[in-house]
């Protein structure tokens, strides 16, 4: 049985939705404050310092995370490079908003390109948009616009990007607080969406002329595959937070169904979280059990997909942005200076665990 090393911090489960959490002004307090960090043996910290994580990417060994501030941070043999990020666009400031999802090319050690999604403002609103980045001299800069104008509100940006074992490029998308968006195919909010690393729209989607993959979302976080089914978190409105097994076309329900609810045509969660809280982001796989991080459940959340159980097994490390596998080990990362956590001085960081 695959099992992480855990911290065993003793966790008092939040269980106020969502949407009312979006609307604090101060962070709640956590088991993270005020506490000096302590890590069960076999858990490193890799990187400290970090502002506001937001995707893991690694290749060769090393490492280039995102952060929402506008910069990428690049670690290798245990030193860290905070590289500037040149968009076109200026970072919007709302919450939740600025640089999001990053993912490598995959032919980045030839190409130094990336694709990142990143919020920002003009005359006309508030937008969310893809776009390819370049690396030269250790910056980045904005080199094409792939999709652009997804409309944004105060929060709901969705904003993950992952490249597909079909070599396509998905994005998730929130409803910018405008949940009937989700049930709208001409709407690209609310969705997971799938293109080709150009831009373009794949033939085989499964709507015509249309980059919707899935829809009837609220604000999903986290993709991850197992095989070629792919999986993806949800946050629900009032708790109710999802985990759903992905089928093209397929409609999952919000604003209409949420949690246990059933309609015809629309698809319920393999996992909810009931009347508790997790908020969960970036998902990763291994061994055929899901790994979420989670935001207001303060952990790494396991998901065993025979057993159709799960539970929290890293807590104590206050909230967590995004997962990622490597062979035996998982990393992750913090974000409690994301302004609803308690960071301390050296927060945010990766850590890494191995599974067993």
């Amino acid at each position: 049985m695959v099992k992480v090393c855990s911290i065993f911090v003793t966790m008092l489960l939040l269980i106020s939705g969502c949407s009312l959490f979006e609307k604090e002004n101060t962070p709640p307090k956590g088991q993270h404050e005020d506490e000096a960090i302590v890590l069960q043996p076999g858990m490193e910290v890799i990187a400290e310092s970090l502002r506001v994580p937001w995707s893991i990417n690694q290749v060769n060994g090393v490492f280039y995370l995102s952060e929402r501030t506008g910069n990428i941070v690049k670690i290798e043999n245990g030193k860290m490079e905070r590289q500037q990020v040149e968009l076109e666009k200026q970072l919007a400031k709302a919450a939740e908003a600025g640089l999001l999802g990053f993912v490598l090319d995959p032919g980045f050690t030839d190409n130094s390109k990336a694709f990142a999604y990143y919020t920002y403002e003009n005359g006309q609103g508030q937008f969310n948009r893809v776009v390819t980045l370049s690396l030269a001299g250790g910056k980045w800069t904005e080199e094409k616009i792939l999709l652009d104008t997804i409309p944004s509100a105060a929060f709901h940006h969705g904003g993950r990007l992952k490249i597909g074992p079909d070599g396509k490029l998905y994005v998730t998308t929130g409803d910018a607080t405008a949940p009937e968006l989700s049930q709208d195919l001409g709407s690209l909010n609310g969705k997971i969406l799938r293109m080709n690393l150009d831009g373009s729209i794949p033939a085989d989607n499964p709507f015509e002329n249309s980059y919707v993959y899935s829809y009837g979302h609220r604000n999903p976080q986290g993709l991850v595959w197992i095989g070629d089914t792919l999986y993806a978190s949800e946050h629900g409105q009032s708790a109710h937070d999802e985990i759903n097994l992905i089928k093209p076309g397929a409609n999952y329900g919000w604003p209409v169904i949420e949690g246990t609810e059933t309609k015809a045509g629309m698809e319920t969660p393999i996992f909810q979280s009931g009347e508790e809280t997790w908020a969960p982001s970036g998902l990763a796989a291994h061994n055929g059990k899901l790994y979420a991080a989670t935001l207001r459940g303060n952990a790494v959340r396991e998901f065993d997909l025979q057993s159709r159980t799960t539970n929290p097994v890293i807590t104590g490390l206050g909230r967590i942005r995004d997962v990622y596998v490597d062979g035996e080990y998982l990393y992750f990362v913090s974000n409690n200076t994301d302004g609803r956590g308690n960071p301390d001085e050296k927060d945010d960081r990766l850590y890494k665990v191995l599974l067993r």
